[in-house]
């Protein structure tokens, strides 16, 4: 029998709670409304209304849609969720491969000035800075180049958020061999790899990240997917305790928090203040994703799914609830959201 098609099923009897509404109302600061998951044709592939009325029934009062781009693409983006009656946040970005040019600060002010005042709520960059994009030199762009400075401050003049997924998974960097607990993921998908010598290595990308947020102080950021190291939380808090102008999202890392509990539960705890809800869906996902998270922080349930693939889509595991309290439950589900976005 192939790996592939081996799935067992577990014995296990424990008790079960299954979380339809959270306890508190939700603020999901990570979602994708726009073309960066959905692609062009996007307007074409849901109804704002009806979309919004589907999550207000799982307990979401507001939701970020990191996909506002700028200029005319932002201008499509928000026509089409002017009908959620404000449910929707969105942030913008500016084009980074025009670094090079010699009128690019002057650029960046303009348009993320011109983006705020059509509506935005704050700026999302990605890890195309990074492991993506190049110069002219042929060497790519880190998240700490000096070039992008005028970003981050214009940002904190405006005082607009930065959300920013800078890494993704430790195990995306590494060699993929029987060693790699990421293997049929990366599988499935060999373009998630960034194991390749030329590119900046985990450990140097994390350096990046902190020189970033510490030489920014004025800038709020909100590092996506747990602070880009969801299987180091003694590292992010260390980052979190040095940087008080740090924040996180736990979207999509509920696999790796619940799978180590008591760690995640003093974590989440610990720095309430500093961690917001958040999936990663888009409007045409099923809500299932928004019941596992419910699941995880409000219950102590033991070894059930982390997501609704047989086997897990990350890797062959199962997660542990954290059962948090209420005051870390209100902070995490939407309070921080309201204060840091507004």
């Amino acid at each position: 029998m192939r790996l592939e098609d081996y799935h067992p099923i577990s014995e296990l009897v424990v008790p079960e709670h299954i979380v339809s509404k959270p306890s508190f109302p939700v603020f999901d600061a990570h979602s994708h409304w726009g073309k960066l998951l959905l692609g062009d044709s996007y307007p074409e592939q849901y109804d704002t209304k009806e979309v919004v009325e589907k999550f207000k029934e799982i307990g979401i009062k507001g939701m970020v849609n990191l996909d506002g781009f700028s200029g005319a693409e932002l201008d499509k983006m928000l026509a089409k969720t002017e009908e959620s009656d404000g449910f929707v946040k969105t942030f913008g970005n500016v084009d980074i491969t025009l670094l090079e040019r010699p009128d690019f600060e002057s650029y960046v002010r303009r348009t993320i000035t011109e983006s705020k005042a059509k509506g935005i709520s704050g700026l999302k960059f990605w890890k195309i800075i990074g492991l993506e994009h190049k110069d002219s030199t042929g060497k790519y762009i880190p998240p700490n180049d000096p070039r992008l400075q005028c970003i981050w401050q214009t940002a904190a003049e405006l005082d607009l958020p930065v959300l920013f997924h800078i890494a993704d998974p430790v195990a995306f960097f590494k060699t993929i061999d029987n060693r790699n607990e990421r293997w049929e993921e990366l599988g499935a998908h060999p373009d998630w790899a960034f194991n390749a010598p030329e590119l900046y290595s985990f450990e140097t990308l994390m350096q990046m990240q902190y020189d970033l947020i510490k030489s920014n102080p004025n800038t709020t950021f909100i590092i996506a997917h747990v602070g880009s190291y969801s299987e180091n939380l003694g590292a992010v808090a260390k980052w979190l305790d040095e940087l008080p102008n740090m924040n996180i999202d736990i979207a999509a890392r509920i696999g790796e928090l619940g799978r180590q509990p008591y760690t995640s539960k003093a974590f989440l705890t610990k720095y309430a203040d500093r961690v917001l809800f958040g999936t990663d869906c888009t409007p045409t996902m099923p809500t299932g994703v928004f019941n596992i998270t419910y699941r995880f922080l409000e219950t102590m349930d033991e070894y059930f799914p982390y997501d609704d693939t047989p086997d897990g889509a990350q890797g062959r595991w199962r997660i542990y609830g954290v059962g948090l309290d209420d005051v870390t439950l209100e902070k995490i589900y939407y309070k921080n959201a309201e204060r840091l976005i507004k």
